[in-house]
């Protein structure tokens, strides 16, 4: 890897100081509290699908393993407990073996915040006029992204079962019958053979499904994502779906966002859970933050809270193909 100085980029990273601003005068207006986090932690909530970065702490004959965040979450969530009210929290993340790309980094910087009393349709609603915001301070009605209008009036709403019957060919039926959905995607061509329900899922979503979210010329609710893609999220009455949603505009995911689990005993259990799929799948083990366990049974109130690629978002409104477009030094 080798440090490239890009000047070239000083106007879009202009915009992006420009996102910031807005972003946090919209939060900080609203009643959030900006929160300074470390980056470090000795454990980390365990999740199945990403891969971080481990360091060590060295003092004379001491030695302590050390993790990079991949989100604030952790932290956040015990100050929610402690009374500290709605948050938030904007800087670093880092998550490993994941490419540079136009769309990825190892190291990129997260948006996250959290909201009591709410559910992911407040939050749903809190994100449309913080975009809107944006909008309005970068002096744009509407937002113009490689030749596509995006409108920022309304959702274009839409369930995941909703989406993979429209743009999958897959009934609701067959999506949340693992047998039925495998047969179903062995028809259309997929590998499945050595593949778990959520790697054949993520593999049609990715194909199928997303590149159709935020195209209509307004940005895209995906919502109620199955059981299985919810380690921290309540989950709705009828048992097989969360209430979780992801928001994409023009092709692109943007954020992602749920409703927060406060049982602490079902948490435990899906900690379990997703540690036991990091280790058969061989990835690093971590200590599981069974501090937040603890925090839970103090009673977290009902709250929710959302994660946003912030260089994403910033791309979005600098009418940039690449998140790099904003960086004054990248590392590649």
């Amino acid at each position: 890897m080798d440090i490239h100085i890009n000047k070239n980029n000083i106007g879009y990273y202009s915009t992006y100081l420009t996102v910031e601003k807005a972003i946090q005068q919209y939060l900080q207006q609203n009643g959030y509290l900006k929160i300074d986090l470390p980056v470090l932690s000795p454990t980390l909530v365990p999740e199945s699908y990403l891969e971080v970065f481990e360091t060590e702490f060295k003092y004379l004959n001491n030695r302590e393993k050390l993790y990079l965040t991949p989100s604030p979450e952790l932290f956040l969530k015990r100050l929610l407990v402690s009374g500290i009210g709605n948050c938030y929290y904007l800087g670093k993340a880092f998550r490993n073996s994941d490419p540079n790309a136009t769309l990825h980094s190892f190291e990129f910087t997260m948006l996250e915040f959290y909201k009591l009393k709410a559910d992911y349709m407040d939050i749903a609603e809190e994100v449309l006029n913080m975009l809107r915001h944006i909008a309005a301070i970068i002096k744009k009605s509407k937002i113009t992204y490689q030749n596509q209008t995006i409108s920022l009036d309304k959702w274009e709403k839409i369930s995941v079962a909703q989406a993979f019957d429209k743009y999958a060919d897959i009934s609701e039926a067959e999506l949340f019958d693992k047998e039925l959905f495998l047969k179903k995607a062995k028809i259309k061509g997929f590998r499945t053979s050595g593949y778990t329900y959520e790697d054949i899922f993520s593999q049609i979503y990715t194909q199928e499904i997303e590149v159709n979210l935020g195209m209509n010329g307004y940005p895209t609710l995906i919502y109620d994502y199955p059981k299985e893609f919810a380690a921290l999220a309540k989950l709705n009455p009828d048992g097989k779906t969360s209430q979780r949603f992801e928001f994409y505009m023009a092709g692109v995911e943007i954020g992602d966002c749920y409703s927060e689990l406060t049982d602490w005993q079902e948490q435990e259990k899906r900690f379990s859970e997703e540690a036991g799929k990091r280790t058969k799948s061989g990835k690093i083990e971590h200590p599981i933050d069974k501090g937040f366990i603890k925090a839970l049974q103090y009673g977290l109130d009902d709250c929710a809270g959302i994660a946003i690629g912030f260089e994403r978002l910033s791309m979005i409104f600098a009418n940039v193909t690449s998140i790099d477009r904003l960086k004054l030094i990248t590392i590649r």
